[in-house]
């Protein structure tokens, strides 16, 4: 009979790099991980934002340090995140999460300019972040990747394609290094946040964020960042070991609803 196995369900005592960390889906994880006892490399292009974030976390007992990090940046990326490796004396989980809002004709003259920097921040970003932490996470007894994409990479909306396809890339990403990484152990998921509470669908307004819950939901509302953060930490867990390759939408039953 095999024997019964007690798996570890906190990140206590981990280093997480969060990528977007300023705002949103990206601060709602940053302070999950941290009441869970994480220490956190908060990284964002907004530079008050990110250190506001970990003035946040250490006023609430956590550990966290902040970095300024432009993710079109190939030297940025692995400066940071050597350094936040050097600061915390090791790194065991990283969140690429940072993500741009990208909507465009594509027929638009300015389409190629969009489509470049939606590919290079939301994408290219993502296996740069990964490739840059990859010595790190080796030595980690528990090395943990998530991926954050978007449920418009399983579905589409008019106007997004540079965001769709972006994302459709990371799920592909994630499946690609899930296969790759893991004789290393290291597990690499997807979370694909559907209708979410933050700074970038803060522009539509209240009335039209309710009508479109009400008929693109199963649970008829938008999310909180909170909920994305959950299952991003329940990844991450030490217990969570088994399950890679994952592509898991947070999206209140956007894609299972079909009217």
């Amino acid at each position: 009979m095999h024997e019964h196995r007690q798996l570890s369900r906190t990140v206590r005592g981990s280093t997480v790099l969060i990528t977007g960390a300023a705002s949103g889906m990206g601060r709602a994880t940053a302070r999950v991980f941290a009441d869970d006892g994480a220490r956190v490399a908060v990284t964002d292009i907004d530079e008050s934002g990110a250190h506001a974030v970990a003035a946040e976390i250490a006023a609430s007992g956590g550990t966290a340090r902040a970095w300024r990090l432009d993710l079109t940046d190939p030297q940025a990326i692995s400066t940071v995140v050597n350094e936040a490796a050097a600061h915390f004396d090791g790194l065991d989980i990283i969140v690429n999460n940072a993500g741009i809002s990208v909507r465009l004709a594509i027929d638009d003259e300015a389409y190629d300019e969009s489509w470049a920097k939606g590919i290079a921040v939301m994408l290219t970003a993502q296996q740069r972040v990964i490739r840059a932490a990859l010595p790190h996470l080796r030595r980690s007894n528990s090395p943990r990747i998530v991926n954050i994409a978007s449920t418009e990479a399983l579905g589409a909306t008019a106007l997004h394609s540079a965001y769709s396809a972006a994302k459709a890339g990371v799920t592909g990403l994630t499946r690609s290094l899930a296969v790759e990484l893991g004789r290393d152990s290291i597990t690499v998921n997807c979370i694909c946040p559907g209708p979410i509470t933050t700074a970038m669908t803060a522009r539509i307004p209240d009335e039209q964020k309710a009508i479109y819950a009400r008929r693109r939901t199963a649970l008829g509302r938008y999310g909180d960042p909170e909920e994305v953060a959950h299952i991003t930490l329940s990844l991450c867990l030490p217990a969570a070991s088994f399950i890679t390759g994952a592509v898991i939408p947070v999206d209140g039953g956007l894609m299972a609803r079909n009217a």
